[in-house]
Formats: C-alpha cells, sequence, structure tokens
C-alpha cells in the first residue's frame, strides 16, 4: 500500500465531495497554483486495492504547480466515500462507470482543459474497463501506473486468497491485525511513524469489507485485455518503479510496447513511485500531459 510522507494538504488543495451520476465520492482537488505559468487541464487519480485519494497526497504540490487542476478521489466503498454492504455493487462495470460518471462530473465543471485519467495498480484495471465501456470519451490521456495487462503475480494470488478466505469470518479490526502480522516478513510496521500507522488503520476500518473481497477477487481473475485498450485513440504512458511485486517490470514493459504507450520506470521505486519518489513520478507525468509524452505515444 501506498504510504504519503505527510496528511497535511498542500496549498490550494481542498478536500471536499465530488457530487456525480453515480452518487458522492470524497476527494482531495488541488486548484493550479496561482503561479503556474499556465493552466493545462485537469487530471483525475483513481487509487489502487486497499489505496485511497491520500496515496496522491505527495504528487499534488507539485502537479498543480505545474498548473495542473488535480482530483484524487477514493472509489465507491474506499476510505472516506462510503459505499453499499453488497459485493454486487463493486463489480468492475459498476466501478468503471463510477469513473465515467466522475470524468462527466469534471469535464462539465471544468475550465475547458484537456482530461486525463490515471489508475495505480486494480485502479489501472477499473480505468480500462472504464474506456472499453464507453471509448475515450472526455479523456485526453490515459496513464496506468504500477498496472499490469492481467491477473496479479502468483506469489500475491496466495496472499490476496488469504483476505478472500478470512475476511468474511472477520470484524475489519481483527483483519488489520491480521493482514499487518502477513506484512512482518516483508516490512516493519515498528518503522513506521505514529500518525501514519493512525492513518493506515483508519483506512482500513472505514473501507468497506465487500469492496475489498470484490477487489481482490478482480485482481486475481483479470484477463488480458491490452489488445482491446491499444485500439482505443488516446495517448498512453505505463509508467513504474524499477521492481514491482504485483507485476513484474518485464511484464509491463511488454504491455507498454503493445499499447504503443510511453515507457517511464521511476529509480528507487517500488509499486508506488507516486509516494516513493514523487518528484521524479510528478516530472514524468507532467511531461506527458503537457504534450511531450501524448505527441510521442500517437
Amino acid at each position: 500500500m501506498s504510504r504519503p510522507t505527510s496528511l497535511d494538504l498542500p496549498e490550494h488543495t481542498t478536500a471536499h465531495r465530488l457530487e456525480t451520476a453515480r452518487g458522492s465520492f470524497a476527494v482531495l482537488d488541488a486548484a493550479p497554483a496561482r503561479n503556474a505559468l499556465a493552466r493545462h487541464g485537469t487530471a483525475l487519480l483513481v487509487p489502487g486495492f486497499t489505496g485511497s485519494k491520500e496515496d496522491f497526497l505527495d504528487l499534488l504540490a507539485p502537479l498543480s504547480a505545474a498548473g495542473f487542476r488535480v482530483v484524487a478521489i477514493d472509489g465507491r466503498g474506499q476510505h472516506e466515500s462510503g459505499g453499499p454492504r453488497d459485493e454486487a455493487a463493486y463489480a468492475q462495470r459498476e466501478l468503471a462507470a463510477d469513473v465515467t460518471a466522475q470524468g462527466a462530473a469534471l469535464a462539465a465543471a471544468g475550465d475547458g482543459g484537456p482530461l486525463h485519467l490515471l489508475g495505480h495498480s486494480l485502479g489501472g484495471h477499473i480505468v480500462r474497463a472504464a474506456l472499453l465501456a464507453d471509448g475515450a470519451g472526455p479523456w485526453a490521456s490515459l496513464t496506468l501506473m504500477s498496472s499490469g495487462p492481467a491477473e496479479i503475480a502468483p506469489d500475491q494470488q496466495v496472499r490476496t486468497q488469504l483476505l478472500i478466505d478470512h475476511l468474511p469470518t472477520m470484524d475489519m479490526e481483527t483483519a488489520w491485525r491480521a493482514m499487518r502480522a502477513l506484512d512482518a516478513d516483508r516490512e516493519d510496521p515498528a518503522a513506521n511513524p505514529d500518525w501514519l500507522d493512525d492513518f493506515l488503520h483508519r483506512r482500513w476500518v472505514t473501507t468497506a469489507p465487500e469492496q475489498l473481497i470484490a477487489t481482490a477477487r478482480q485482481l486475481m481473475t483479470e484477463p488480458d485485455r491490452v489488445g482491446e485498450l491499444a485500439a482505443v485513440p488516446l495517448p498512453k504512458l505505463v509508467l513504474s518503479g524499477e521492481v514491482d511485486y504485483a507485476w513484474p517490470v518485464p511484464q509491463l514493459d511488454a504491455m507498454a510496447e503493445r499499447l504503443g504507450a510511453r515507457r517511464v520506470v521511476i529509480k528507487g521505486a517500488e509499486h508506488s513511485p507516486n509516494a516513493e519518489n514523487p518528484a521524479e513520478t510528478a516530472a514524468a507525468l507532467i511531461a506527458f500531459w503537457a504534450g511531450e509524452g501524448a505527441a510521442s505515444s500517437k
């Protein structure tokens, strides 16, 4: 899971609700900085499995300083958006339809500039499904961040299956302790500052368990739809860290080639370049959204 370096909202950023035809969603909305040289449009950032809008906090200041409005969102059932206690509500087609509605709401309220779409990890599969259902729509570009062509790697399937098996029989607090114990072989929870542990715990217990179960199943069964996505006429960027435990980096390289997409690898980062090297990640996004990356992938 992504770990922001701070929960403080950058200047020009507000927390509010985005009202759409499919309901209300919690967002962090960073306006273009007043001293930005130009206004370049809007970007919608869609988080991944067990994630939330706060995963993108470290990107908001540099992206808004470059002239973008940046809207990071909690999907239905994630953290502060809330959602039904029904797994069917979190079918991929439902989550994809939410993204389409979010894009329509931003386009209607926007300044007429281009509208860019980014999905991180599971969020990449969701935004892909939105584009395949509705075409390019209002979107000017697509970025897939640490999001692969199909199902997650076998070792991650084992961990994810444990969640599917046990979450229906546990309350969210017990499940939190169990998942932290599983993570202990890869990371030291004691290394986190108290504020971060408190946030990660709060986010977990406020996420609908049905959302976690349904999206975990999606991660384990997602088919390869790269060929379909390649036919959607949008500039595309595949961005990842140097190491990825969910989808091996060579898989992401091959996906970018199949998509005809620009490919960027962020130094020193793993599955969450947005938090692990936000400066380099923001620079890559700015170059792509401002046109350099878009031109090279047409």
